[in-house]
C-alpha cells in the first residue's frame, strides 16, 4: 500500500538521541495513521512512511539488540 502526505505541512522533530553533528532522524507527528521518518541532514529529501505498528516493531527490535545496537 502506498501512502502519501503533504511534507510541507508536516511538523518535524529531531530524535532525542541526536548526535553532536546532528546525525539523526526526524519524525513528523500528527499524520493520520502513519509515522513519516526522514534524514535530518536532508530535510528536502525523501522520507519513509511507516505504520505505527511497523515503527513500534522496529524500535522494539533495536532495543532488543537485534541489529547490534541499542539495548
Amino acid at each position: 500500500m502506498t501512502r502519501t502526505f503533504d511534507h510541507s505541512a508536516a511538523t518535524w522533530r529531531k530524535s532525542s538521541f541526536s548526535g553532536p553533528d546532528n546525525e539523526c532522524v526526524e519524525v513528523a507527528d500528527g499524520v493520520a495513521g502513519v509515522l513519516p521518518v526522514r534524514d535530518s541532514k536532508d530535510p528536502l529529501g525523501p522520507s519513509l512512511v511507516f505504520t505505527h505498528e511497523a515503527w513500534g516493531a522496529f524500535v522494539a527490535a533495536v532495543r532488543a539488540g537485534e541489529f547490534g545496537v541499542g539495548g
